[in-house]
């Protein structure tokens, strides 16, 4: 059972240690290309192809290590597990060939040979043929080009290459190809696999050197039997043209390369415009294509635009004064201009579109620099939706520039982002909660099924009784007018802005009511989806009225403000432009009238002034004028005349719903509020909204990614806190405030703040012993958001004693403290030497450590004190005093010692003597006996 576990990791290799999270699948290599056939996804990262099923599952993973031997026939073999490798084989072109069942994968190998392998399509570990040559770009770079192309039965590999004045000496053993080629895709086909020559010879497109210096592609693709490559044109005098060349696939590779036709795409009369990205929109005739342009070489300034780019081939071929075909070098007046049909979409940063069609509406998938996926809906006049993030990276890496679209479940999409493969819905459908959320979205793939009672995409309603946006765009999904005819009958029409299924279409239904009184209708033709009508009665009209429709088992309540269009009088202005359109009524001539008299356009209301005088507001700043896209409170905005501003109003665009915020601490010249969060990174207009619903002014808020934590720095604290930790990561100029797990009341403000640092002081652990880890949050305007590096609260720091030295004119002294595991730096001590009251600083200068002990080292500079006695020294908010170890102690312990034995000297010395007394005595009192005797016997 053991060895398992290690059988499984050398079979498996690096996939071992890749991971399906989340939607996701995680490389331990950032992608470098990946192809998408039938229900299989390749993707090749800097040394590993992977495949993976549609829902991302693993299938297997091939090393691309080999190696590489020299010779007359350059050869690169690959090799498994542990075995020796010279060489790494770098995939830059990945092509699968569903008929042929084969995946063809090309690159370099260690920037010295080109070299193809063709792959087995449902198991890359089956090696079906290899061959030493270029096929597309060396190089890992979106400027070159190669797709499959099909020209009569044949398949072709179209290579379009990056042009550059200086290119790159060829590898040694691979040959330099020119800008655009066509080369065998198949074994069977004359030449074999890879060829680039057919029965008329070699053909190739190249740029005109004496006019071209630079040459990009960005795209390529075929519709019908046209190919059609784009690129980014850089002339000899230094001006930037948008290509588009235009191929003929009929007959051979050399009549296809000389039918060579091409256009200019031009963006502005400005100019100097970059093509960025590339889809072409799903279709018939005519050809529209979508193009994500950049106006600065940042691409901060971006836009998607859309082109009819229908093939021309009127002309006479292989002219075009920037390429040209072999056998022709003769050049032509400039080609014809293509200008954009509409302008979809201005976005900073956008590096990648998708478009695909869903019935009558085309979705666009964007991907942006700073890690977002962007849903836009457009419909058959050009009118776009509010703009939806699918999804947004915390952080800001760039978005893959290819986007492909789930070819088994087409409500997902592939989104790459560095070393992660993403499978996004098309939709959060199931997001919104009723009908009027669901319709309010303008999502074309969602709809309310009623048999569910729930937004769901259409595949997943069971039956017909489901409802969803209409064919075109509109503002309401139910809307009334007021008419008055030439009887006097006032007619009341009520129109439903959907699509239905069948069910729902058969069971329309349509009650109106005053109030709580049923409205009787005089007469007037029965409901017929999408429309209702009720003659009302003669008399005064009720200024509210309540119609429910029934759509199958859906219902739909709406409230109805209803007017008489002639009692709506007064000076043309913009409130009571409004105010006529809300009850119903049409505006004409400068008054309300009856909605069969005039227009039905309420944006002629835009047009028109209040009517009420107010201080035009203008708007000087904003700060902060950048925030995360949480949001910031507090923000102010500085300006001139701004007595009478309410809210402060925020749009991302002019299709989607603004925020407005209201407005406090208004001092005429500055004024407080709150900037909402939002859900996309991207610039806001900004204007102060004035009582009469006018907004004036004009600025811009940023949003972008949210503050994340890379590092702490040091990674640990004291109990009693006001430690100042460095924390390292990106955006933590956003943030606000610092709190701590064991402590998440307390609040830090935040300290030296810059887009990469912040450093903030740690909140004190009370009633609390350590160690133990502690969880650092952000706060960001209403977001609390945790550091993902924790760190440890360790007991407060043990200092044992100090010792002082004269060096010349200075006083050095040395503080012990007990090793552990803060890491105390010497420049988080305040050290101060104490004499009476008076108290010296002592700068710190080293610190040693050592196994036990940690040796801290100060001076006090021209200094008559040899020696203090006391100590003080201040850590965070802790400060601690203690005095010079002396012998007084030792002395005292020696006291303690020896009197015990000087009492049990004195005390055997007195035991001693005791004995010794008796005996003296008798012995003395026998002297003085003898004497008495003999002083008696003289007498």
């Amino acid at each position: 059972m053991i060895l398992l576990p290690c059988l499984l990791f050398i079979l498996l290799g690096e996939a071992a240690r890749c991971r399906l999270q989340d939607g996701s699948f995680t490389f331990n290599g950032d992608v470098h290309h990946y192809a998408v056939a039938t229900n299989t996804v390749y993707v090749a990262t800097n040394d590993m192809l992977y495949q993976l099923r549609h829902d991302l599952t693993l299938v297997q993973s091939v090393a691309q290590r080999g190696v590489l031997k020299g010779g007359a026939q350059v050869q690169f073999h690959r090799v498994s597990g542990t075995d020796f490798s010279n060489a790494t084989f770098r995939i830059n072109v990945l092509l699968p060939l569903v008929e042929s069942d084969t995946l063809i994968s090309c690159g370099m190998i260690d920037k010295e040979c080109g070299h193809c392998e063709v792959l087995k399509l449902m198991d890359i570990s089956s090696l079906q043929h290899s061959e030493s040559i270029q096929v597309g770009s060396l190089d890992h770079s979106s400027a070159s080009v190669a797709v499959l192309v099909k020209v009569e039965k044949n398949t072709y590999i179209l290579t379009a290459l990056r042009q550059s004045p200086k290119q790159k000496e060829s590898p040694r053993c691979t040959t330099t190809l020119d800008a655009v080629q066509l080369q065998n895709a198949e074994k069977n086909q004359g030449g074999g696999i890879f060829a680039l020559s057919d029965e008329q010879g070699t053909p190739w497109i190249k740029k005109r050197i004496d006019k071209v210096e630079f040459v990009e592609f960005v795209d390529g693709f075929q519709t019908s039997s046209t190919m059609y490559l784009l690129s980014n044109v850089r002339s000899t005098d230094k001006s930037n043209r948008i290509r588009l060349i235009w191929l003929d696939g009929k007959r051979s590779k050399t009549q296809t390369l000389k039918s060579l036709r091409g256009a200019t795409l031009r963006v502005s009369e400005a100019g100097g415009h970059r093509l960025v990205a590339s889809s072409v929109i799903p279709g018939a005739q005519p050809v529209l294509w979508s193009g994500v342009f950049s106006a600065d070489v940042g691409r901060t300034n971006t836009e998607l635009l859309v082109f009819d780019i229908s093939p021309d081939f009127t002309g006479k071929s292989n002219t075009d004064p920037d390429f040209y075909s072999s056998g022709s070098e003769t050049s032509a007046p400039e080609p014809k201009t293509l200008r954009p049909k509409a302008v979809l979409f201005r976005q900073s940063n956008m590096t990648s579109v998708l478009a695909v069609r869903h019935k009558t509406w085309v979705v666009f998938f964007i991907g942006t620099g700073d890690g977002q996926l962007i849903k836009l809906a457009v419909d058959k006049d050009y009118h776009t939706s509010c703009p939806m993030v699918l999804y947004r990276a915390d952080d800001d890496h760039q978005v893959f520039p290819k986007i492909q679209l789930d070819p088994v479940d087409r409500n997902y999409v592939y989104v790459p982002v560095r070393n992660q493969m993403k499978r996004v819905p098309v939709s959060n459908c199931s997001t919104y909660r009723d009908v009027k959320e669901c319709w309010s979205a303008q999502d074309p793939h969602c709809v309310w099924c009623g048999s569910k009672d729930s937004c769901t995409f259409e595949a997943d309603c069971v039956d017909s009784d489901w409802l969803s946006i209409p064919e075109d765009y509109q503002e309401k999904m139910v809307s009334h007018r007021v008419a008055k005819e030439q009887t006097g009958q006032i007619t009341l029409n009520v129109q439903t802005h959907l699509t239905a299924g069948q069910t729902a279409r058969s069971n329309f239904a349509c009650q109106f009511s005053a109030g709580s009184i049923a409205l009787h209708c005089t007469s007037g033709p029965a409901p017929m989806f999408p429309q209702c009508t009720c003659i009302l009665p003669n008399g005064p009209l009720p200024a509210e009225v309540f119609v429910k429709m029934r759509l199958g088992t859906t219902q739909i309540s709406e409230r109805l403000t209803l007017t008489n269009c002639s009692d709506i009088r007064g000076p043309p202005t913009s409130v009571l432009c409004r105010q006529c359109f809300e009850g119903g009524c049409s505006w004409s001539k400068n008054k309300c009238s009856w909605a069969n008299e005039g227009v039905r356009n309420d944006s002629v209301c835009k047009r028109m002034v209040s009517g009420i005088k107010f201080s035009m507001p203008e708007i000087s700043s904003i700060y902060p004028g950048v925030v995360s896209f949480y949001g910031r409170n507090h923000a102010v905005l500085y300006g001139r005349n701004l007595s009478d501003v309410t809210r402060v109003r925020m749009q991302s665009h002019t299709e989607c719903k603004a925020q407005e915020s209201p407005v406090w601490n208004n001092t005429g010249t500055n004024l407080t509020f709150h900037i909402p969060s939002a859900e996309s990174k991207g610039v806001v207009k900004v204007c102060a909204l004035l009582p009469d619903g006018s907004c004036h002014g004009s600025s811009t808020i940023t949003y972008q990614s949210s503050p994340s934590c890379s590092a702490i720095v040091p990674n640990s604290t004291w109990l009693s806190g006001k430690r100042k930790l460095t924390i390292i990561g990106s955006h933590l100029d956003f943030v606000e405030g610092v709190t701590q797990s064991h402590a998440p009341q307390e609040v830090r403000l935040p300290q030296n703040r810059t887009y990469q640092n912040l450093t903030y002081e740690t909140v004190a652990a009370v009633n609390a012993q350590g160690p133990f880890p502690s969880t650092v949050f952000l706060k960001v305007a209403n977001e609390t958001l945790p550091c993902t590096p924790t760190i440890t609260v360790y007991p407060e720091p043990k200092f044992i004693s100090f010792k002082s030295i004269i060096v010349g004119d200075y006083l050095r002294i040395t503080i012990e403290k007990k090793a552990d595991k803060l890491e105390m730096m010497k420049t988080e001590l305040l050290v101060w030497g104490v004499l009476g009251e008076e108290c010296f600083n002592c700068t710190m200068t080293t610190k040693e450590s050592h196994k036990e002990t940690d040796m801290f080292a100060c001076e006090i500079q021209n200094t008559r004190v040899a020696e203090f006695q006391h100590l003080m020294i201040k850590y965070g908010d802790e400060t601690v005093i203690f005095q010079r170890k002396s012998s007084f102690p030792f002395i005292r312990l020696l006291l303690v010692l020896l009197i015990p034995c000087i009492i049990i000297t004195v005390v055997m010395l007195y035991r001693s003597k005791r004995k010794k007394l008796p005996a003296e005595m008798n012995s003395v009192m026998e002297n003085l006996e003898l004497d008495i005797r003999n002083d008696i016997r003289q007498d």
